[in-house]
């Protein structure tokens, strides 16, 4: 590919618009940086020149945003330091009252134009940090989900049946990923393609969910399997106290 095959590519993969990336970049350059208050309330102002918001939306210093076009902020959600949102073709969503924690990684990843790809979450979601999502497939999540620190997302998979080329030369499938509402994903959790983790479901630290999880089941291990159904057979309360006043008071209630 020759350099200016090189640099349009490169500028396709930023923008749609060259409106969007110019504003978005010098306003990003200019405000991007400034901590605290200030910047927030700088940032929620003029980031609505290239940027979909509804209402007032908190982004804290260090956030970059690549291709503004295709993404969505809803209102009162909290974006936090160095987060990194990259739309795409299917758009990224976040819906009103969602937090984005420290860190975070949410990547429409679209380079070949699939009609599923996407990435769209509800309102009152909690991502923790560190959290990577991947949304070729198309990754939809609910409303009241709950993601602990370094949760992956990926809503892809390589094939690699062939031994004798490179796996990157294969090609990909791409079926998508369903999170209902109410599910907790813990800490560390995997989450790969082609599943649906049903309405209040619990996934345990660590696992591995390659297979799609029942509604209200708890789900641990590797790969992961269903050890317990929530309705049916409850767990019994906490011996140690329990504390509210923090999560559960995020964002606007339907």
């Amino acid at each position: 590919m020759s350099l200016y095959g090189d640099l349009a590519f490169y500028l396709r993969s930023k923008s749609r618009s060259p409106w969007h990336y110019c504003a978005g970049e010098l306003l990003q350059g200019l405000l991007g940086w400034i901590p605290g208050i200030a910047g927030v309330a700088l940032r929620a102002l003029f980031y609505k020149s290239f940027l979909r918001t509804a209402g007032f939306v908190a982004i804290e210093d260090h956030v970059r945003i690549v291709r503004p076009e295709d993404l969505r902020l809803g209102r009162r959600a909290y974006v936090d330091y160095g987060v990194y949102l990259h739309g795409g073709a299917g758009g990224l969503e976040i819906g009103d009252g969602t937090w984005l924690m420290n860190g975070c990684r949410l990547h429409v990843f679209n380079y070949r134009g699939l009609p599923q790809a996407g990435i769209h979450i509800g309102r009152r979601t909690f991502v923790g940090e560190g959290t990577i999502m991947r949304g070729q497939g198309g990754i939809v999540v609910g409303d009241n989900v709950l993601f602990g620190p370094r949760v992956l997302v990926m809503a892809v998979n390589h094939v690699f049946t062939d031994t004798s080329r490179p796996v990157m030369d294969q090609g990909i499938t791409a079926q998508g990923i369903r999170i209902e509402d109410n599910v907790w994903i813990g800490a560390g959790a995997t989450v790969l393609d082609g599943v649906t983790i049903g309405r209040g479901a619990c996934v345990g630290a660590g696992a591995v969910v390659n297979r799609s999880i029942p509604p209200h089941s708890l789900a641990v291990g590797v790969p992961a399997r269903v050890v317990r159904d929530l309705e049916r057979d409850p767990l019994p309360p906490p011996e140690s106290p329990v504390f509210h006043g923090g999560l559960e008071t995020l964002g606007p209630r339907r």
